[in-house]
């Protein structure tokens, strides 16, 4: 008889959170990491991209306004690198224009921050990693 697996869906993934407000990148991590993923927090665009060339990510959570390169820049970048798959944009930006254009790049979902409980966005990440 097979053995069942037990172990979280999220056992061994990782996600790479860009965002430059420190409050939400460390909620975040905290509940992601309750969750059972593996989490690297990165403050800005130049930081992200970094990681993200030096390491693998099962997922990205991006914010758009950030210092030192901005999420569209970023996720230009990771459209070329053909890394743009399993992208989610979390932003105060909510104007169609941008949501349009962050969809051309490549993400997945487009979450505005004010608009999004924390428990949404773990929600859906789940969702992405199942």
């Amino acid at each position: 008889m097979p053995q069942k697996n037990t172990e979280p869906a999220a056992a061994g993934k990782s996600i790479l959170i860009i965002e430059d407000e420190k409050p939400l990148s460390h909620a975040l991590k905290l509940k992601l990491t309750h969750e059972g993923y593996n989490v690297t927090v990165a403050e800005n665009g130049e930081d992200g991209l970094q990681a993200v060339e030096h390491g693998t990510f099962d997922l990205i959570l991006i914010d758009i306004i950030m210092p030192k390169m901005d999420g569209f820049t970023v996720l230009g970048r990771l459209h070329e690198l053909g890394k743009s798959s399993n992208v989610i944009v979390l932003s105060n930006l909510g104007q169609k224009e941008d949501i349009e254009k962050a969809k051309e790049l490549g993400v997945k979902e487009y979450m505005v921050k004010s608009n999004t409980p924390i428990s949404r966005i773990v929600n859906s990440i789940n969702t992405f990693l199942k």
